[in-house]
């Protein structure tokens, strides 16, 4: 059998102890560890993305020649007329890119940049 204290206060004769949460040397530190990690991987990822905002700055300064199409005139044709000594798919893909032509297909009277080395 057990017995059960009774007081005229009405609080049992045994109080439960106040516990205190004491963290060791090494919960601080684990502890630290795992609050900054998320901290430092979001810096991180905001640093490598702020990177490619100036990195698109560069070929601010670059020149480049423009070219009126001509009905009946294809990317191949204006790249062998516009440099004869080089490889027509380079000189495409470089009208393209500096264009921002989704495709290789070119309407007449289309204005296009080309690059200055040709």
């Amino acid at each position: 059998m057990s017995t059960i204290a009774f007081s005229t206060s009405g609080r049992t004769a045994f109080p439960s102890p106040r516990r205190r949460m004491h963290l060791t040397r090494r919960g601080r530190v684990v502890f630290t560890t795992l609050a900054a990690v998320p901290l430092v991987a979001g810096a991180l990822v905001f640093g490598l993305n702020s990177g490619g905002a100036a990195a698109g700055s560069s070929g601010a300064g670059s020149t480049f020649d423009y070219v009126t199409v001509q009905s009946g005139e294809s990317l191949w044709q204006l790249a062998e007329t516009i440099a004869p000594n080089a490889d027509p798919r380079d000189v495409i893909a470089d009208i393209v890119s500096l264009n921002q032509l989704g495709s290789t297909d070119i309407e007449p009277g289309q204005r296009l940049a080309i690059p200055a080395k040709y």
